[in-house]
């Protein structure tokens, strides 16, 4: 066990825990990052980033973690690119296990993200953010004039659809079933959307893609079995997130689905223990939403410490 016990120790990485680093490293606290083996989360998957403010040209969604992670690092941020197993916050310091290894901190904070569900269908791997995404609001505009699809039936579904008619030439919403889990409002707006096609009983049994991306996708009746062809260039899931909160053994409040809930500003059930990000944040899911509450549990995390000096 490291008999060092640090200040600080950040879960996770993405917009919200290098924001905290940036934060909490420039306040001096000298913190630790665990970033995961897959450092920089869901915009390490995002091909260009065009609604962060202060990049007119737009970003590559890795290529924006990198500057944000070495911004973080120029100050003192210490990252190390490996995964939490799990975590002991009945006493301080709080133990973190990487590894093997003991860590120990007088605060946490937690920015494990939350993952987007895929369907897993054949060629999905290989367009994931050339043509497959899971966020419209990140990546819609680049399908002007174009067809895409939804899939899903949820809320998250039927305003992702909605939402795409700004820019598509038409939006077919795919659904496994008939029945739909979205409101009656949500659904009836889509439904009554010139723009919007909805395909029930169907799901995807495979992408279709050339040299440039997606092109299409093979749907399969779940009634008959029977498949056929529909052409797209552009492809959202929405079939919902889970959030990284499973290392935490059931010593955090979570809500039914898993998310984090916040007791004071950023701070959790557990005095010293705060989160920020999409592990917490299941309306925004943004890249500066992350960011901005990233700053917030740094802000939160000093005073807090402070406080019990």
């Amino acid at each position: 066990m490291a008999d060092e016990v640090r200040n600080v120790i950040i879960i996770g990485s993405g917009p919200a825990g290098y924001t905290a680093g940036l934060y909490t490293a420039r306040a001096l606290l000298e913190p630790l990052m665990f970033a995961g083996y897959m450092s920089g989360g869901q915009l390490m998957l995002t091909s260009d980033v065009e609604n962060f403010p202060g990049y007119p040209e737009g970003i590559g969604g890795p290529e924006m973690m990198i500057q944000l992670r070495e911004q973080a690092e120029k100050f003192g941020l210490e990252v190390e690119d490996k995964n939490v197993e799990k975590v002991d916050f009945s006493e301080r310091p709080f133990k973190v296990w990487v590894e093997g290894k003991i860590f120990q901190s007088n605060s946490v904070i937690i920015c494990t993200g939350a993952e987007s569900i895929w369907l897993g269908a054949d060629g999905e791997k290989e367009q994931k953010g050339r043509g497959i995404s899971t966020c419209a609001t990140c990546d819609g505009a680049f399908f002007k004039d174009e067809e895409v699809l939804v899939i899903g039936g949820g809320d998250s579904a039927m305003e992702e659809a909605t939402f795409l008619t700004r820019f598509a030439s038409k939006v077919t919403i795919v659904h496994r079933r008939n029945v739909f889990k979205a409101s009656k409002v949500m659904y009836e707006r889509a439904a009554n959307h010139p723009k919007i096609e909805i395909r029930t009983f169907n799901s995807i049994k495979s992408w279709l893609s050339d040299e440039n991306g997606l092109t299409g996708a093979i749907l399969e009746d779940s009634r008959n079995g029977k498949t056929e062809q529909i052409s797209c260039t552009g492809a959202f899931i929405a079939i919902g997130h889970k959030p990284i909160t499973q290392f935490l053994g059931g010593q955090i409040d979570v809500d039914d689905t898993g998310y984090i809930l916040a007791k004071e500003h950023t701070m959790t059930n557990v005095s010293g223990v705060f989160a920020a990000g999409d592990v917490v944040d299941t309306r925004y899911r943004q890249a500066i939403t992350a960011a901005g509450m990233g700053c917030q549990a740094a802000m939160d995390a000093e005073k807090w410490l402070e406080d019990q000096d």
